[in-house]
């Protein structure tokens, strides 16, 4: 018999700045469509909210008309971000649709800017809630109204702010590549964003974020959507938490197939794949019975999309983002090796030399990969879980200095890693930490210019640089042993510790110091007169007054500033360097080349 393929119910991820009203959109789509009736009731899931199509209907009016042949909508609660970075569903994002949240009072935040590159990233579609409408001054408040009904109630000084604040929204979305319109004026739903503004507070405009996600789903998703309802079940793990008298557990969003208790299923761990049998199957009691007895009730079976908390022995160490297969049937061996290939085949591209990733979960390691990718930033291990003391010690290692740093996200650093740092020999090696990923490469990209100036002035200062001088009339102070005359700098920057040549390219000696006004320098640029000591040449014989000399620059060195550091010469060390190579290679064409 053909497996019956049903269209399961979309899942969205509400994704946004922290105060820009995701929980109370989610509240409010929750809350306005909590009814008394059980038919088209809300129920809540283990980190969901599932919104069947009745109540959708009822909220957005206008969709009565359509047939619909999607359940519902299965909204994901945990921190939108959070969500989307962990939840993966055969390499992709385990979302099909996401909600941007956007204050329309204060435009796109840094967090927002980066659900939306994570959203590109994966490929989903979306929808921008241009959210706090109700905060304009002077917005007639119409509860729960679309967005076009209330909108004709507003007088024109309010209907033009919206105008104006909408287009700066689609402006900012078009700096970023996408092309996007107010969601009553887009024709095309797969060429332009939807703008829809909301308000979580009074319901306005919520009816059409709906109606908008329902539309998509239909005309897009219907495809994607088919599963095998009665196939074994495929989840992602969404939290591993202990609970009072379960002990641990496994928050998972299901999206295929169906769970049941005494299934053996399948999960990744910090390091084996883990083989458990479910002992019970748990969903949160509806809102009126949670005071009468315990917060979950037990179901026997569960059917994708849904979320739901697994109960079974042996959880200790699973990994949050880990994927959760049923094994039914002969397929036992095939499910643990697609299991340990999800997990193996995190999406980074990884090098020989690069920096150490770390971030709580396999998604979002995914995410700091591919947004580091975009950068050019090069990755050299990418793992689950806090910095440990051997990512410090290998982060040591690293031949190029500039890749001697961890980027933690949303991730601890060990009290051994921390120990590890304050080693003499690891001092050079740095970690980034934080929770916006965006926000830590910005961080390491400024770290890593700024080292890599460090390096270039390291490198000047070990280079022997160009410099010409002239010995003075009356200032021999002594013959030889050593030889201390007055010169003035003619060109370039003299050195200390420097060889001197004459213009036939005979070696003379070595500068052993420059003294300025009586003091001792390590250096004097072009135009300065000084007195120098020099060992090995006596005056009146390897050299005399009024004789032009120029340091002798080793061939290697010349090399390095004429390939890297032609750009940064002053004009008196450029023209005294050529002056020099010149001289040098009139007897040997390729010298220093």
């Amino acid at each position: 018999m053909a497996k019956e393929s049903t269209i399961r119910t979309p899942i969205v991820c509400v994704m946004g700045h922290v105060d820009h009203g995701k929980t109370s959109l989610l509240d409010r789509i929750r809350g306005s469509s909590v009814v008394s009736t059980e038919e088209g009731e809300i129920t809540q899931h283990i980190g969901a909210t599932l919104v069947p199509i009745d109540a959708v209907t009822r909220m957005g009016g206008a969709l009565s008309q359509v047939s619909v042949n999607v359940p519902g909508l299965l909204f994901i609660d945990t921190p939108g971000h959070h969500a989307f970075t962990t939840l993966r569903a055969r390499g992709g994002a385990l979302a099909d649709m996401a909600i941007v949240v956007v204050d329309i009072n204060e435009g796109f935040r840094p967090q927002t800017i980066e659900a939306l590159q994570i959203l590109r990233n994966y490929k989903t579609p979306f929808v921008i809630a241009a959210n706090k409408v109700d905060r304009i001054h002077g917005w007639r408040v119409q509860e729960n109204q679309p967005f076009l009904k209330t909108f004709a109630q507003q007088n024109d000084r309010v209907q033009g702010m919206v105008e104006t604040k909408v287009y700066e929204l689609v402006g900012k979305l078009s700096d970023l590549g996408f092309n996007s319109e107010r969601f009553d004026r887009v024709s095309d739903f797969a060429r332009n964003i939807c703008i829809v503004p909301t308000s979580a507070i009074t319901g306005e405009g919520v009816p059409d974020i709906l109606m908008v996600l329902i539309g998509l789903a239909q005309r897009y998703m219907t495809e994607s959507l088919k599963v095998s309802a009665d196939g074994p079940g495929a989840g992602t793990v969404l939290e591993v938490k202990e609970e009072r008298g379960l002990g641990m557990t496994l928050d998972v969003i299901l999206y295929d197939g169906t769970l049941r208790v005494g299934d053996e299923i399948v999960v990744a761990g910090n390091d084996q794949i883990i083989e458990t049998k479910v002992r019970s199957l748990l969903k949160p009691r509806p809102m009126s019975e949670i005071l009468i007895e315990e917060r979950f009730e037990r179901v026997k079976s569960v059917t994708a999309a849904a979320g739901i908390k697994v109960a079974a022995p042996k959880l200790d160490g699973v990994i949050a983002g880990s994927p959760l297969r049923v094994a039914r049937g002969g397929n036992r061996e095939e499910v643990i090796e697609q299991v340990r290939r999800e997990v193996q085949d995190i999406e980074v591209n990884l090098s020989d030399v690069g920096v150490i990733i770390r971030a709580d979960t396999i998604g979002a390691l995914e995410a700091l990969s591919k947004e580091l990718e975009g950068h050019q930033i090069q990755v050299m291990r990418a793992i689950v879980g806090p910095v440990t003391r051997h990512d410090v010690i290998e982060a040591g290692t690293i031949k190029d200095p500039l890749y001697s740093a961890i980027i933690a996200f949303n991730t601890p650093v060990l009290p051994d890693a921390i120990d590890a740092l304050a080693d003499t020999a690891m001092s050079h090696v740095s970690i980034f930490e934080g929770g916006v990923i965006y926000q830590l490469i910005d961080d390491y990209i400024e770290w890593r210019d700024e080292k890599k100036q460090e390096l270039e002035r390291q490198k000047f200062e070990k280079l022997i640089m160009p410099a010409k001088i002239r010995i003075l009339p009356n200032c021999v102070f002594r013959q030889s042993n050593p030889a201390v005359v007055g010169v003035r700098v003619l060109g370039g920057k003299l050195q200390s510790g420097a060889n001197l040549a004459l213009p036939n390219g005979k070696k003379v000696g070595r500068i052993k110091q420059i003294q300025a006004k009586n003091e001792s320098v390590q250096e004097a640029e072009a135009g300065k007169e000084v007195a120098i000591s020099i060992e090995g040449p006596t005056v009146g014989r390897q050299i005399n007054v009024d004789d032009d000399l120029y340091v002798d620059i080793p061939e290697r060195h010349v090399k390095v500033i004429e390939r890297e550091m032609i750009d940064q010469l002053s004009p008196s060390l450029r023209e005294t360097l050529e002056e020099f190579t010149t001289l040098k290679r009139r007897e040997d064409p390729f010298w220093g080349k």
